[in-house]
C-alpha cells in the first residue's frame, strides 16, 4: 500500500535544519493521527482516507489540463485506460463526497463540487503575478484546485497546507493519476507558517482569514513567509461599509460556526498597513452568489442559498449582512 507520506526532502533547500526537523517531527504526528482526524472530520466518512486510496489503480501518466467546463482534468482522448479502471475512479471519488473545492475531471467522471472554484480563479488571473520559476504557498489549500491551476505558469515550488485530512486526501486522490513533482501538500495549517521564514515569492491566502481569532498575527506571519519583495494574493469575505470596522458575530454567520471576524474594506486594507504591507490593490470585491456556491450531488444538501434570508438577499439567515468576497494584492 502506498503511504502517500513525504519525507519533506524537498523542502531541505528552502529551511534552515531546525525549522524542517520540527515540521518532520509534526509531520509524523499527524499522520500517525490520521485514521483519527479523518474520521474526526467534519465530512466523517467512518474510514481511514489512506486505506480509500489504497484502492486506486496505477495508469499510464495522462497530462492534465484546464477543461472548458471549469475543471482541472485529466483525459483519455485514446482510451488508454480500461473501463474497469475507471469505474473503481468513480466509486473512489464518490467515497471522498462531500467535495467543496473544484471541478474535477478524471476521465469520464465530472466533480461537481460545491464552490465553482474556476469563477474565483477567473477573478485571480488578470492580476496574477509571474510564478515561472517562483516558490508558492496555497496557506489552506482544500483539496489543491489552485495547485493544478497555478502548473502551468511552471513555478519552482507550489505547497500547499490544510490540517483537514479529508481534503489532503482528494488532493491525493487526483495527484495519485496527475503526478506532479512540484506540486506538494502536506497536513501543516497556520501554526506551521512561522517554520517558513523568507521561503515565498507569492502566498495565496484565500478564504481562510475570517476562520481564526486573531486575522493580524496570520497576516503578520504570511508577511515573514515572504521574500523581500514578494507578493500576497489575499481572499477573503467581508461586507459592504466604508468604516474601519469588523463584526465580530456572537454565535453563527451565514450558518457557519467558525467566523470570527468579517472586516469593511478599509478595515481589510488597514490590517494589512498595520502589518506593514505595501502597494495594496483592491482586485475584486464581489457580492457572494449561489452561482459560485450551490448544493451538488457531489457536496452537501445545504449550501449559500440556505443561509441567506429568504426576504432580503443582501443579509444572512440570521440577519447579519450579506457576505462579499475582497481580493486584494500586496507586497512586501
Amino acid at each position: 500500500m502506498t503511504e502517500y507520506v513525504s519525507d519533506l526532502s524537498y523542502l531541505e533547500k528552502y529551511l534552515s535544519p531546525t525549522d524542517l526537523e520540527q515540521l518532520k517531527v509534526i509531520n509524523q504526528q499527524r499522520h500517525q493521527a490520521f485514521p483519527k482526524i479523518y474520521s474526526n472530520s467534519p465530512e466523517d466518512k467512518k474510514c481511514d482516507g489512506k486505506e480509500i486510496l489504497s484502492t486506486l489503480p496505477t495508469i499510464p501518466k495522462l497530462p492534465f489540463s484546464l477543461a472548458s467546463n471549469g475543471a482541472v482534468a485529466i483525459l483519455d482522448p485514446e482510451n488508454q485506460i480500461h473501463h474497469s479502471q475507471k469505474a473503481i475512479v468513480l466509486e473512489t471519488a464518490k467515497k471522498l463526497i462531500p467535495w467543496r473545492k473544484g471541478p474535477f475531471q478524471l476521465f469520464e467522471t465530472f466533480i461537481d463540487s460545491e464552490w465553482q472554484s474556476n469563477l474565483k480563479w477567473e477573478r485571480i488571473l488578470p492580476h496574477l503575478p509571474d510564478l515561472k520559476g517562483k516558490r508558492v504557498l496555497d496557506l489552506g489549500c482544500n483539496n489543491g484546485y489552485y495547485l493544478f491551476q497555478m502548473n502551468s505558469f511552471e513555478p519552482e515550488l507550489l505547497l500547499g497546507i490544510d490540517p483537514v485530512a479529508h481534503v489532503w486526501t482528494q488532493f491525493q486522490f487526483f495527484q495519485h493519476f496527475a503526478q506532479a513533482s512540484n506540486i506538494h501538500m502536506e497536513l501543516f495549517g497556520t501554526n506551521e507558517v512561522p517554520y517558513f521564514k523568507n521561503v515565498f515569492d507569492v502566498i495565496f491566502h484565500m478564504g481562510i482569514l475570517y476562520h481564526h481569532p486573531n486575522p493580524i498575527q496570520l497576516l503578520q506571519d504570511a508577511r515573514n513567509a515572504l521574500r523581500p519583495g514578494g507578493t500576497l494574493l489575499l481572499e477573503t469575505i467581508g461586507v459592504d461599509g466604508t468604516d474601519s470596522i469588523a463584526h465580530f458575530p456572537q454565535d453563527r454567520y451565514a450558518q457557519m460556526r467558525n467566523v470570527w471576524f468579517f472586516p469593511t474594506l478599509t478595515c481589510t486594507i488597514n490590517w494589512l498597513l498595520k502589518c506593514k504591507f505595501k502597494n495594496i490593490e483592491v482586485l475584486s470585491n464581489v457580492l457572494s452568489t449561489p452561482e459560485e456556491q450551490r448544493a451538488t450531488d457531489w457536496s452537501t444538501e445545504k449550501s449559500l442559498i440556505d443561509f441567506l434570508s429568504p426576504t432580503d438577499p443582501k443579509k444572512t439567515i440570521e440577519g447579519l449582512p450579506a457576505p462579499r468576497r475582497f481580493l486584494l494584492r500586496a507586497t512586501v
